[in-house]
């Protein structure tokens, strides 16, 4: 197979202020976060796989259009397009899939909440499979991550019942996005931002729709308002925004440190499910608020500071040593 061509479509993080990251990743946390909310309204109003199959493969029509029109279609061969097939049966049908399946029976706060730990495995399998060190500073942003998804995954389950199998449903969905994240890190496909994502959002809504084809009924569909509004949230706010920023975000940050952002979907889940479904948020729950938001700063920036802290200490012991000439 010839070499990939080079992503050619998104600025390289060289002509990024980091105000526009900044910006870049409040985007990304809020849309994918109420993603969960809004798609637990979408299973209310029809069968999820059918849903998601229309979703994925009207996201990725519209994004290979555009590429084909734009000529930002390279030349790939079949093992080139199975690839993106399979990181879309991965990060896209696997992960979303399953989710949403899991939603029929728990809430989508503790959904965004099991998904959010994400980061964790990733940080864990990063050396050995991405030869990604992972630092102290890091280490303890992710344990601290951890222990607030912790404090609120504990009250979910324990005291509110949530359903176990649904519980379940959602774990091997977060694996199929965990194993989805490093084989995409691992092989780093270079292709066309549109072309990256559109195909990976056409193989996976035509596995989902052919599922959704054996296993449910396009009959249960209820073509309302809340039906037509929740697909074009997802279709161009969450799959042709989030999803397309998530993988512009992989692309220019290590696994662990683009997933860390993973940890602010505890928070900003029990949120919107309160705003748009009015589960209940127990002000236990909040602390775990806390945590989160100490670990993302530790993991995004903690070597940074850990590494201007070595340095001044550097150069203050280096100004003691040196002492001035004697008269």
């Amino acid at each position: 197979m010839s070499p990939a061509p080079r992503l050619s479509s998104a600025p390289s993080p060289s002509t990024l202020s980091s105000g526009r990251y900044f910006i870049l990743i409040v985007a990304f946390v809020l849309t994918w976060s109420s993603a969960f909310a809004v798609g637990k309204l979408s299973v209310q109003v029809s069968p999820p796989l059918l849903f998601l199959g229309l979703r994925f493969l009207l996201a990725g029509g519209i994004m290979l259009t555009w590429a084909h029109l734009s000529g930002r279609i390279p030349d790939l061969r079949a093992v080139a397009w199975g690839r993106l097939c399979l990181l879309g049966v991965l990060t896209q049908a696997g992960y979303i899939g399953l989710a949403w399946v899991a939603m029929e029976r728990v809430s989508s706060a503790l959904t965004a909440i099991i998904i959010s730990t994400n980061p964790i495995f990733i940080a864990a399998l990063a050396k050995p499979v991405l030869g990604e060190r992972v630092s102290f500073m890091r280490a303890l942003g992710l344990v601290l991550g951890l222990a607030g998804v912790a404090i609120v995954l504990r009250h979910r389950i324990v005291i509110s019942g949530e359903d176990a199998g649904g519980v379940a449903l959602v774990l091997i969905a977060l694996g199929s996005l965990v194993v989805g994240t490093l084989i995409y890190k691992k092989w780093s496909p270079r292709y066309p931002l549109a072309v990256l994502v559109g195909g990976q959002f056409v193989g996976a809504g035509a596995l989902l729709m052919a599922c959704g084809l054996a296993f449910e009924s396009p009959l249960d569909m209820q073509l309302g308002f809340t039906f037509f509004w929740t697909l074009a949230y997802h279709v161009f706010v969450v799959s042709l925004g989030a999803i397309v920023l998530w993988f512009f975000l992989l692309e220019r940050m290590s696994a662990t440190s683009a997933s860390a952002f993973h940890f602010l979907m505890p928070p900003l889940g029990l949120a919107f499910g309160w705003l748009f479904l009015r589960e209940p948020v127990d002000p236990s729950e909040l602390i775990g608020i806390v945590p989160v938001a100490v670990g993302i700063w530790l993991v995004t920036q903690g070597d940074a500071i850990a590494a201007r802290i070595i340095a001044r200490s550097s150069l203050i012991r280096l100004r003691w040593r040196i002492k001035p000439p004697n008269p």
